[in-house]
């Protein structure tokens, strides 16, 4: 293989024949002269005979060329020329491979897999072994192996991006530690990044290390794409503020926030604008608090990585809060009153009702707070006892009134230990005591590793009476044992005593940070985040995966203390996702206390550069053979005209030149012949290398899925270009709509015939209400004249072609389906366009495993199956029209319905 500039000579062998080029150019200067037929005459007519024409001993100088460009095209086309051919192999000896497979690679995962099918190919071509290094830590310590590249085809199939950052020091120790390649020493290490420094103070040390080995060739994105990461939001009262930062700040850009309840459902959508020199960008959720605490993950559309998603636990929630007001509230000064300290310590993070019981128990609640002078009915009682029971937080406070009615009154069944009459008295004038500090919480508190600030002391406070359970029922105490907060277990909820003043009477608890901290994960229990001990082991419930899908937990996946979970660091032991039980899980993200990502930069000097996607390769040979038939052809024609033989046998010469003909076409019809031959689907190309990838990848699954399951075979898909190729073999086109300007006039004339010949076109924005995509697609119905569409009714055709279906989800779920209204085409009422945004393509899409590319949001693998499902109702309607809508199919599908 021989290069001049982006020109490359597969076969460069073949260019030894241009010495001979003088030879054939002497060669060809020389024409034998046609033979002169005579008739024998008399030997006196022979005398003076002249003949009447002459023959040019020499060539003409035209034909010499035309006969030299024939004999050039012959032999530039067997040296194989190729435009932007890849050259990422330089040396002789093995590859190595190094491919960052963490969290940001997931990004473009198909473009990396073709970045790495080309070297292996190129590594096969030249017989060269190959060994692959991933820089993402892995459960177990995989050995480095030289590989033959069809063995390492295998391997590279197995890799997929892991949800968390890569270590590439650790990456560089292996590959130094490797037997095999310091015996056989790599002539070419190509490293496929993630385009993050990942970390690394001096990125250029790395480089370093890899240089030393051999000459290094880095493929990276292209400068314009960065990387976004989706910090947790943090609680701002009744919103919750969220940022996101991105590794480049150069150009204005929107991306879409997307929050997600438990039930799958999209429970908020919003853009996040980050502008021109700017790497963050900063939003405001304002959600009711009924559905701010259904929200179990946020995610940036479109990213499909670890990093670009943020889920949600306990400490997100904003629990409502129901402050019992009494009567003695109205006229305290607003630093005396009990509820002062509770509602500013509360405030940030729950939602605070006030009023009697009866009224703030219409509502669902998740904790009461009850202050001293609040009064209670006995009917109010009762009440509060069924809703602790239903799983109620109730939480009292000491005071006056307590202390002096402890020994019965009202309420006195709702205290957690029974109490002594009078209380505690600590410091003062006439006390030789000193107030009391806090004494450490136990392991078995849900306070547990917090500590107490010295400066909080106790001056008064309730006693508890002796009991052989009171221990178990502390949750704080005092330095000498004295219990503070005592707590009790009543069916599902908990009942809460502060055994001093919600104010600063009895104690300066309440306007301490840790009386935040302790109202905190008391609200907490009403979902039971914090009701374990502190040092307790949270198992892996469910971890997300490279792509940012929940799942089960891997095999290596390890449990967390409950205390060390905030400053635990994802990895193979602990990957991102939910840690606990259903009831008590916590959430570990990837981008817990992380920085603002950092894009690679400049190269050191003498690395070269490449970028991810295929550079357009241009074929010269089928074109310089197709030339040299051309001019043999046109050679031919005048060697017989010279000759004389065009115009005696002109019968003879017509059949040749028609005979001739057919093969100079035969190559244009090829595609066309075989596409005659298959059924098979097809998408519009759109320039964008990445996108006609996907779309090829998920007509490919489909197809796969479609032949599985049933009677029709389908060809492998094909790439269409409206304003190039024939349409009418295709009967499913998918259209990814982009920002592409729309199709020219002769293209959309080519667009109509199709349609009304029966073709069908599914259009897909792949963004939910995206303002661009929109445009676009307003520009396409307007090129093409596409009539007003409607929503699909939930009996159409579609929802039971095969499948009995109720919705059309894809890689999105949610969005509508628009078919034409029934009669607006003959087509016996088939809707020849369908449009919609749930990037259908990218839920189909396979690999060559044929394990999926790309997750499915909300639903996982469930909304995948549904997107197959749909997928093959699509092709059985394109291929069989109305025919489920006959009302013979009716009875046998409501039996299916259960109606």
């Amino acid at each position: 293989m021989i290069s001049f500039g982006a020109i490359t000579f597969a076969a460069p062998w073949a260019l030894a024949a241009t010495a001979a080029l003088p030879a054939i150019w002497w060669l060809l200067r020389l024409t034998p002269p046609a033979p002169l037929r005579m008739i024998f005459p008399p030997l006196r007519i022979l005398i003076g005979l002249r003949p009447r024409e002459e023959t040019a001993a020499k060539s003409p100088l035209w034909l010499v060329l035309l006969r030299l460009m024939l004999a050039a095209a012959v032999i530039l086309g067997l040296s194989d020329p190729i435009l932007n051919a890849a050259r990422d192999l330089r040396g002789s000896g093995p590859v190595l491979i190094v491919i960052d497979d963490g969290w940001a690679s997931a990004r473009d995962w198909p473009g990396r897999q073709w970045a790495l099918g080309d070297i292996l190919d190129q590594a096969a071509s030249l017989n060269r072994p190959v060994a692959v290094v991933t820089t993402a830590p892995a459960a177990g310590t995989e050995e480095i192996q030289l590989l033959r590249p069809e063995d390492a085809r295998d391997r590279v199939r197995a890799i997929h991006p892991k949800p968390w950052a890569v270590d590439r020091q650790r990456a560089l120790k292996r590959i130094q530690d490797t037997a095999a390649l310091a015996a056989s020493p790599p002539s070419d290490v190509i490293w496929l990044t993630d385009g993050l420094a990942g970390g690394l103070a001096a990125p250029e040390d790395w480089l370093d290390g890899l240089r030393r080995i051999a000459p290094v060739r880095v493929v990276r994105d292209p400068p314009d794409r960065a990387i976004i990461q989706l910090r947790p939001p943090t609680s701002d009262g009744a919103a919750l503020n969220i940022a996101a930062a991105r590794s480049t700040g150069e150009g204005a850009r929107t991306v879409w926030l997307r929050a997600t309840s438990a039930n799958g459902t999209v429970s908020a959508r919003q853009p996040m604008e980050f502008a021109n020199g700017k790497a963050v960008a900063e939003i405001r959720l304002d959600l009711p608090s009924e559905i701010r605490n259904r929200l179990v993950r946020l995610d940036i559309e479109g990213r499909g990585t670890a990093g670009a998603t943020v889920l949600m636990d306990e400490r997100w929630r904003r629990r409502p809060v129901g402050l019992i007001s009494g009567g003695g509230q109205a006229g305290a000064p607003p630093l005396l009153g009990e509820f002062y300290y509770i509602q500013r310590a509360l405030d940030p993070f729950t939602e605070i009702r006030r009023g009697p019981v009866e009224q703030l128990l219409e509502r669902k609640l998740a904790v009461l707070v009850m202050a001293d002078d609040s009064p209670l009915k006995k009917t109010d009682t009762e009440k509060l006892t069924h809703w602790i029971d239903a799983g109620g937080v109730f939480v009292r406070f000491a005071g006056p009134r307590l202390a002096d009615t402890s020994a019965g009154g009202p309420g006195e069944e709702l205290l957690p230990v029974p109490l002594r009459a009078g209380g505690r008295t600590l410091g003062g004038a006439l006390s030789w005591a000193k107030p009391a500090r806090l004494a450490p919480f136990s392991r078995i508190s849900p306070f547990a590793g917090l500590l107490p600030p010295e400066e909080v002391t106790v001056s008064r406070q309730v006693l508890a009476r002796p009991a052989l359970d009171l221990a178990e029922k502390t949750w704080a105490r005092l330095v000498d044992g004295t219990p503070l907060i005592t707590a009790d277990r009543r069916g599902k909820g908990w009942t809460v005593l502060f055994h001093v003043s919600a104010n600063t009477a009895w104690s300066n608890l309440s306007i301490s940070g840790l009386f935040v901290e302790m109202l905190r994960r008391v609200v907490a229990l009403s979902r039971g985040a914090v009701g374990g001990p502190g040092d307790a082991v949270l198992a892996p419930l469910a971890t997300l995966d490279g792509y940012a899908n929940l799942g089960p937990p891997p095999p290596g996946a390890t449990g967390i203390a409950a205390v060390a979970l905030d400053e635990t660091t994802p990895g193979p032991d602990h990957p991102p996702g939910f840690y606990g039980q259903d009831e008590e899980r916590r959430a570990l993200n990837l981008t817990n206390g992380a920085s603002v990502p950092v894009a690679l930069g400049a190269l050191p000097d003498g690395v070269e550069a490449a970028t991810y996607g295929k550079a357009r390769q241009l074929l010269f040979r089928p074109w310089l053979m197709g030339l040299a038939l051309v001019l043999f052809i046109l050679d031919l024609a005048i060697a017989l005209s010279l000759r004389g033989v065009l115009r005696r046998r002109p019968m003879a010469t017509a059949a040749a030149l028609l005979l001739l003909v057919p093969a100079l076409a035969s190559e244009a019809d090829a595609t066309d012949m075989e596409a005659s031959l298959h059924t098979r689907l097809a998408f519009v190309t759109t320039g964008d290398d990445q996108i006609d990838t996907v779309s090829r990848a998920g007509l490919q699954g489909l197809s796969v899925i479609v032949n599985r399951r049933t009677a029709v075979e389908l060809a492998s898909p094909v790439a269409v270009d409206p304003e190039t190729d024939n349409l009418v073999f295709y009967p499913l086109i998918y259209w990814p709509v982009t920002e592409a300007p729309p199709p020219t006039d002769y293209a959309a004339a080519h667009i109509r015939s199709y349609l009304a010949g029966g073709g069908m076109i599914l259009f897909d924005t792949r963004d939910p209400d995206g303002a661009v995509s929109l445009n676009a697609l307003r520009g396409l119905a307007n090129a093409l004249r596409i009539p007003p569409l409607t929503p699909a009714p939930t009996d159409h055709v579609l929802t039971r072609s095969y499948y009995l279906l109720r919705d059309f989800p894809g890689r999105w779920a949610g969005g509508n389906l628009w078919v034409e209204r029934p009669g607006e085409r003959i087509n016996d009422g088939v809707s020849p366009i369908i449009v919609g945004s749930n990037d259908w393509a990218g839920a189909w899409a396979i690999d060559d495993a044929q394990q999926p590319l790309f997750a499915t949001v909300p639903g996982g693998e469930r909304q995948r199956e549904m997107a197959y499902r749909f997928g093959v109702n699509l092709v059985m309607y394109t291929l069989t029209g109305n025919y489920k809508a006959d009302q013979v199919h009716l009875p046998v599908i409501l039996e299916r319905l259960g109606l």
